[in-house]
């Protein structure tokens, strides 16, 4: 931060809440006429008399840019000739040549310019050292850190904090220093959650972000285009190179009535998981409209757009209204607002526009859902999740409610928990089942704490975690049982794939609301109905839960807690990034070799994956996060979660060249030791959920050199091409089963490799025989010279000579 910039933050420190965004802009266009801050600037004011800290951010070269965007859309309107969805209006009013782009939803691939990017420090680590490899002196577009993945949950907030800036110190350092050398902001461990920092601070209805996390589309709920993309793709945008996106499908998801009582935004999203599935939204904006819009406030939107990644959505958005223009004034931002008021005909879908598809869902009839276990699409109205449970064998009792996370840590979603707690209290009654609170961010936190909420929902027996990711993520040291033993938890997160929250595969775990986590932590049991059954006081009085009540935001402003961002100076040309070679923890990266020209003959089939194969069986995070800064280590978790065909068992493979069994890295390691090549083999939808780039950096680091699967998830696909490697889908889904453990596959055409055109595999199975099938991909002229550089970096590298 500037000189100045503290010297005006210091002159405000009487200055009410109100006139605080006024007055940062008025400083922000000062800065830009005295030259300080070119692209982007830090603006920080005092708020009250315990001088904590609010920050504003405002880029009005770089972001805020109507004009812009109606410019293309206009040009676009008058190519198409017909009425645009909001999601259109949006991405290709960012296009790189609106008046060239070819545009066909559903197949042509569009070269964007998003307006900023956002990684987050799992991910950060691998796409700065990618950056770093390019040799660019600095980011192109405004871009940011958060910390905000390496934080463990054990103990609470506080210690948690502490233990994780000891542990991390190394991979913080980095960052922070790699940030201020590129050019990109820094948010420090306790900051809180990527994507509630993005909707605090740098969401607008409008803008384009990408973000190395699968569930940024959160910032849908701001009226916002933001897409989960793995690191190589954020490399892309921060070098100012366009940026490729297959031209998306739009999902219509229309909304009537008004929601009440204890349905909650989360079970919309619950409820079109239920519907879609998650491969359902593959290759398609989901875009909600309607007249029920209006009942939902600005941060259940970003709720429901958020755990649209679990449907495999592209994205999802919602048309600009007065819930997010209250929002944006809440936040510091009213002169955002304003502007989009001015240009609100571009933030809502045109009259008579066309969608892909429609689910109409009426929020007046919409009942409370928890979804689970082991899979976020397995819908469930809570009124049924007991007998449900019962007949399959689920374990009834609740062992720990968990609330919070990038998905559910608003002030109204803590308020609303509160509300519930504060009548169990009044009651005598607190949890039967273990309860943890995860705020979102540090502003959430310290205005929850400030409000009374985190007080209420420590005595009703909570824990209040640190402002981060947490056990969402596998960062949970769980001590209350022990891995094996079979137990229900209820959380308010996104994805409940097996094993993800704490490592034991016999963990059922179930997604809802914060107010139904809460309902059933008080009552111990899924069987209890919080809409129909009765809890039993102390003295033995039986009485209800009403119905939970929140403010949608807090009546006194929010309090922005301790100041927690650290903006790159204007330039760090002169600042060095240094990593250890013999660190174990971060890895200066060597390029992929090139593709040598031929055909890929002989590839060993490493293992042949049953059944569901997400980024977690792929590269699983919780204890393996510590090692995203170092590509060798980070691959000894290759492929473990993932279910082998020949023997059902998980991390046991058999190694061809010795006839023994051991682990898939261990295997993976051996093949390319002795130089033989490998291929993976997987079923439907593999790759769905994290956009960790690692699960695609890994298997070609060991050796391997395409994936062979009936159908992909987007994220993970993109991944693969960027690193060199072929992602590949049987034309014939059946030819899955053609495929044995044992087999040597060869991929040939290669030589003629073009868009459109499949290629062919040679199977040799060990007895001899042999069978050739098709293989389709999706790869354009572009990612074509990626495979044939060995990389998308290589191939950047390349383009600057």
């Amino acid at each position: 931060m500037s000189s100045y910039t503290r010297a005006s933050a210091s002159s405000v420190t009487s200055l009410s809440v109100n006139k605080m965004a006024t007055y940062c802009l008025t400083v922000a266009r000062l800065q830009l006429v005295l030259g300080q801050g070119a692209r982007r600037f830090h603006v920080v004011a005092a708020l009250n008399a315990k001088a904590k800290v609010a920050m504003s951010r405002f880029e009005p070269n770089s972001s805020i840019n109507y004009d812009k965007l109606r410019s293309n859309i206009d040009i676009v309107r008058k190519r198409l000739n017909r009425p645009l969805t909001l999601s259109e209006k949006i991405v290709y009013g960012h296009l790189d040549n609106p008046a060239g782009q070819e545009i066909v939803r559903g197949h042509t691939y569009l070269r964007l310019r998003p307006d900023r990017v956002a990684m987050q420090d799992a991910t950060a680590q691998m796409a700065m050292l990618q950056f770093i490899s390019s040799g660019l002196p600095k980011v192109a577009v405004p871009s940011t850190i958060h910390c905000d993945h390496l934080i463990e949950a054990q103990t609470g907030g506080a210690q948690d904090l502490q233990r994780a800036k000891e542990i991390n110190q190394e991979v913080y350092n980095f960052l922070a220093s790699a940030g201020a050398k590129y050019g990109v902001g820094f948010w420090k461990p306790g900051s809180g959650i990527i994507h509630q920092i993005i909707l605090e601070n740098y969401a607008y209805p409008g803008v384009m972000l990408i973000g190395t996390d699968s569930h940024t589309p959160n910032g849908g709920g701001l009226g916002c285009i933001c897409i989960g993309v793995g690191g190589a793709d954020a490399v892309d945008v921060m070098a100012g190179i366009p940026w490729e996106l297959k031209c998306p499908n739009v999902i219509g998801v229309k909304l009537t009535g008004t929601l009440s009582g204890w349905t909650s935004p989360k079970d919309v999203i619950l409820k079109v998981a239920g519907i879609l599935t998650v491969k359902g939204g593959t290759g398609a904006i989901v875009e909600y409209h309607g007249p029920g819009v209006d009942s939902i406030s600005c941060t259940g939107m970003a709720t429901i757009c958020n755990m649209g990644a679990e449907i495999g959505a592209t994205t999802s958005v919602f048309p600009y209204n007065h819930r997010m223009r209250t929002y944006l004034e809440k936040t510091g931002r009213g002169e955002i607002a304003a502007q989009a008021n001015e240009n609100q005909d571009l933030l809502v879908p045109d009259s008579g526009c066309h969608y892909d598809q429609i689910i109409e869902i009426n929020l007046s009839e919409l009942k409370p859902h928890i979804n689970g276990p082991f899979t976020p699409d397995l819908a469930h109205p809570v009124s049924d999740i007991g007998s449900v449970a019962e007949k399959n064998g689920w374990p009834l009792d609740v062992k720990v409610g968990l609330i919070g996370s990038c998905t559910n840590s608003s002030y109204e979603d803590m308020g609303r928990a509160a509300s519930l707690a504060k009548q169990a209290l009044d009651k005598g009654l607190k949890c039967k089942a273990q309860f943890t609170v995860t705020p979102g961010s540090e502003q959430i936190r310290a205005t929850i704490e400030r409000d009374g909420y985190a007080k209420m929902l420590r005595d009703v027996g909570g824990v209040v975690l640190a402002n981060a990711c947490g056990p969402c993520i596998g960062q949970w040291d769980r001590r209350d049982v022990k891995k094996g033993e079979k137990n229900t938890i209820v959380t308010s997160f996104n994805r409940n794939f097996t094993a993800r929250n704490d490592a034991n595969p016999a963990t059922h775990a179930f997604v809802t609301s914060p107010e139904i986590v809460t309902a059933l932590a008080i009552a111990g049991t899924l069987k209890f109905n919080p809409e129909t059954d009765f809890l039993t006081a102390p003295n033995g009085e039986k009485f209800k839960l009403l119905p939970p009540t929140g403010d949608e935001l807090p009546a006194r402003d929010f309090d922005p807690g301790q100041d927690t961002y650290q903006h790159p100076p204007a330039d760090g040309s002169g600042l060095r990034v240094d990593v250890n070679p013999q660190s174990n923890r971060l890895q200066l990266l060597e390029p992929f070799d090139r593709w040598n020209g031929k055909d890929l003959e002989d590839l060993q089939v490493l293992i042949k994956v049953k059944g569901k194969c997400t980024t977690d069986h792929i590269s699983a995070a919780g204890p393996w996060l510590k090692f995203r800064g170092h590509l060798d280590n980070i691959s000894n978790n290759l492929l473990i979660g993932a279910v082998n065909t020949e023997n059902d068992a998980v991390n046991k493979i058999r190694n061809y060249l010795t006839g023994e069994f051991g682990g898939v890295p261990d295997v993976a390691r051996y093949y390319k030791k002795h130089n033989v090549s490998w291929v993976v083999v997987g079923d439907e939808n593999y790759g769905e959920g994290s956009s960790r780039e690692h699960a695609a950096l890994e298997p070609r680091h060991l050796g391997g050199r395409a994936i062979i699967v009936k159908s992909f998830a987007r994220i993970h696909e993109t991944n693969l091409k960027k690193q060199g490697l072929l992602p590949l889908t049987f034309s014939n889904p059946a030819d899955y089963d053609k495929i044995r453990p044992d087999d040597k596959i060869s991929i040939v055409g290669l030589k003629s490799f073009a868009p459109g055109k499949p290629l062919k595999a040679v199977i040799k199975h060990s007895d001899g025989s042999s069978e050739t099938f098709e293989l389709n991909h999706t790869f354009n002229e572009t990612q074509s010279e990626w495979f044939q550089a060995g990389s998308a970096l290589n191939r950047m590298k390349e383009l600057q000579k």
